[in-house]
């Protein structure tokens, strides 16, 4: 098993990035909230990984941090979610969500996810409401806040700046590809990184 890959984000695409470690290029597949979140290409990165091998396929599944890993190898235990359907859950909701819908079973917030319907959110809902407690749910919550924080120094700015953006009436998907073309470095500021993105505009 590959426990996590750290190395140069190669390339960002829609539903995977490369991630090269030692040469070689890991093709890893991320939720979609998670691609949004990453630093521009040639930043180093370190993935959390899921391994998953089938008769006729082979894939690696990637996350920010431990937990979401976590969440991800308790979903696909779920009848009906294979690796795909549970990368859709984490793209539409976060791990921290997913705990508290189970335990409040809101199984509602659960179909928002794409390909879940109703009777496969409620069935996810019945098999993991055992796993979860809501005093751990909050310690989680609290303890995934302070790690998406460390996870880069840049993100926060990335993010701040994406705000400012379409506070200032462009929308988010302009701001975030604007955002996404930007060298960022943990040296800069907040202002200086909005002054670059409208530039750029």
């Amino acid at each position: 098993m590959i426990g996590y890959l750290k190395g140069e984000l190669a390339e960002i695409k829609e539903s995977y990035v490369i991630l090269e470690v030692g040469n070689i290029g890991y093709e890893v597949h991320l939720p979609a909230s998670q691609i949004m979140e990453l630093p521009s290409k040639g930043s180093t990165l370190k993935l959390y990984t899921y391994l998953h091998v089938r008769e006729d396929a082979i894939g690696l599944f990637g996350f920010l941090t431990k937990d979401d890993l976590e969440m991800f190898k308790l979903l696909i235990t779920v009848n009906g979610i294979g690796p795909k359907g549970a990368l859709g859950i984490l793209s539409a909701i976060s791990a921290d969500e997913i705990r508290f819908a189970v335990l409040a079973e809101d199984a509602k917030s659960i179909a928002k996810a794409p390909g879940i319907g109703a009777k496969t959110a409620g069935k996810l809902i019945l098999e993991l409401k055992d796993k979860f407690k809501l005093e751990t749910a909050f310690e989680l919550r609290l303890q995934n806040q302070s790690d998406r924080r460390e996870v880069s120094g840049v993100f926060g700015m990335r993010d701040e700046a994406i705000q400012a953006l379409t506070v200032l009436g462009y929308s988010a998907t302009d701001a975030l590809k604007i955002v996404n073309q930007v060298d960022i470095t943990e040296s800069m500021t907040s202002e200086e990184l909005l002054k670059l993105c409208l530039k750029k505009m």
